[in-house]
């Protein structure tokens, strides 16, 4: 892991702590996970650096602040060269409306999410990457009639914390 510090049950648990409450202030924090502040600012700043946390945000009730829809679409590229997968990523990036981006096995290529004003919006950004000639050979679009849970937070006590042999 060159240079990268192992992490311990403390560590774990500030991790856990922060996806969960992002705004978090230290001295909470630091309760939470059984640290006096000091020693536990010096953790956060460690892990931090380590880029164990690449960045802090907020979760928005979109809902409340407008009308949208969201869209999952399975896109299949026409041909499958390194520089077919570089155009049509790049190109996409570029996107606000894509949420998310997959490159996936299976049946199809990429699983995108978007978020737009309204199905028409949603159109007009699947034609203006048709129209960009990036390669897609077909799309299927799915539209969320009812989002039933999201999760910001990964079960990392279960992902890091593996059994003994």
């Amino acid at each position: 892991m060159n240079g990268v510090p192992k992490l311990d049950r403390i560590d774990i648990n500030i991790l856990a702590t922060l996806q969960s409450q992002g705004n978090i202030t230290n001295i909470k924090l630091a309760e939470a996970v059984g640290l006096s502040p000091s020693p536990c600012l010096q953790r956060l700043k460690r892990l931090e650096k380590a880029g164990y946390i690449e960045r802090y945000h907020a979760v928005l009730n979109l809902k409340k602040l407008a009308d949208h829809v969201v869209i999952f679409t399975e896109i299949t590229l026409a041909d499958h060269r390194s520089q077919d997968f570089q155009k049509f990523e790049a190109a996409i990036r570029k996107h606000d409306n894509v949420m998310e981006a997959h490159l996936l096995s299976g049946g199809y290529d990429y699983l995108l999410k978007f978020v737009a004003r309204n199905l028409t919006q949603y159109q007009e950004i699947m034609e203006d990457l048709l129209d960009r000639n990036l390669g897609i050979d077909k799309y299927f679009s799915y539209v969320v009639i009812k989002p039933v849970m999201t999760r910001n937070a990964v079960p990392l006590h279960d992902l890091v914390n593996r059994p003994e042999p």
